[in-house]
């Protein structure tokens, strides 16, 4: 054997230029995560909100008043020991209608955000797809429902559901509250029905709802998950600006809408009505807030500059 063979050889066996199987690529939810792994907001803000739910489910059960409970010897009281947040004018604990507004400020976000998307991503996705008649009929009913703000149509409609509970508020808030999305839906599946992989499923004859759930919605969840994400925001903010002129949530039932109206007049006087719903309502919104930026990155780093 030449010294060249030895040499050969050698290095053959040698473990730093032995070659292993091939490395699996990493899946795209893996990287999601390991990319979110790198964020402090995203940690911020699921800490916040895993603690505000927690706060807002359970508190109630370890405090000794009910929203509807008065206390007659303390009206118009300040922050104690005995009232945590204050009384308002009639007796009734701030702490505890705050617990109880925020349980359905954050119950009504949670149904109407992701519900929206998800109408979005139906409506949006079904007339891209199909493109023709059912597009251009789509795009019409979508362009029509976007020259009046959503906000005004609910109080347009205001006087249907007021009269219901707030499961009704919930319902159409996430009716009006999808189109934009549609039409982002709309556009990104124009551009994926045309891909190689999508012409050959309608090639084997795969039915269109399954060419939609199994092709041209995953490749858009990114989008879709932000959406749902800020969605709640956008739901929880549209809930309690409607409670708070009077068109949402309607009282004896509370939210944090209805405590802000409630507190407006008395901000100056007693402002332990006005500042505590305030500031629950804004650390919520923040925190959320986060949450979808950090996703945002996270799935989609040219978005922005990641600050993570």
């Amino acid at each position: 054997m030449t010294i060249a063979q030895e040499e050969a050889v050698e290095a053959s066996l040698d473990p730093a230029n032995v070659v292993g199987p091939a490395r699996r690529p990493m899946s795209r939810n893996r990287l999601v995560w390991l990319r979110l792994k790198g964020m402090p907001r995203f940690w911020v803000g699921a800490a916040v909100i895993i603690f505000i739910i927690v706060w807002a489910f359970i508190g109630p059960a370890l405090y000794a008043w009910s929203p509807t409970e008065r206390d007659p010897l303390n009206m118009n009281m300040g922050p104690t020991m005995i009232h945590w947040f204050g009384t308002n004018a009639i007796g009734q604990d701030l702490y505890a209608q705050t617990l109880s507004g925020l349980q359905k400020s954050l119950v009504i976000g949670l149904i109407a955000g992701p519900a929206a998307t998800l109408i979005a991503a139906v409506v949006g996705s079904t007339a891209g797809y199909l493109g023709g008649w059912v597009d251009k009929s789509i795009g019409w009913f979508v362009h029509l429902l976007l020259v009046i703000p959503s906000f005004f149509i609910l109080v347009l409609l205001s006087p249907i559901y007021k009269g219901l509970s707030w499961v009704a508020l919930t319902i159409f808030l996430a009716i009006f509250s999808w189109m934009i999305m549609a039409q982002v839906v709309r556009s990104q599946t124009r551009s994926l029905r045309n891909r190689d992989f999508v012409r050959a499923a309608r090639y084997m004859g795969m039915p269109t709802g399954q060419i939609l759930r199994r092709h041209i919605i995953p490749n858009i969840a990114s989008l879709l998950i932000i959406d749902a994400t800020l969605g709640v925001v956008s739901a929880i903010m549209a809930e309690t600006s409607l409670s708070y002129f009077g068109f949402g949530v309607q009282k004896p039932d509370v939210s944090l809408g209805t405590l802000l109206a409630d507190g407006t007049a008395a901000a100056l006087t007693r402002p332990w009505l006005f500042v505590f719903p305030a500031m629950v309502l804004i650390i919520l919104l923040f925190a959320i807030s986060l949450i979808g930026d950090a996703l945002r990155d996270a799935i989609d780093p040219t978005s922005g500059v990641n600050r993570g």
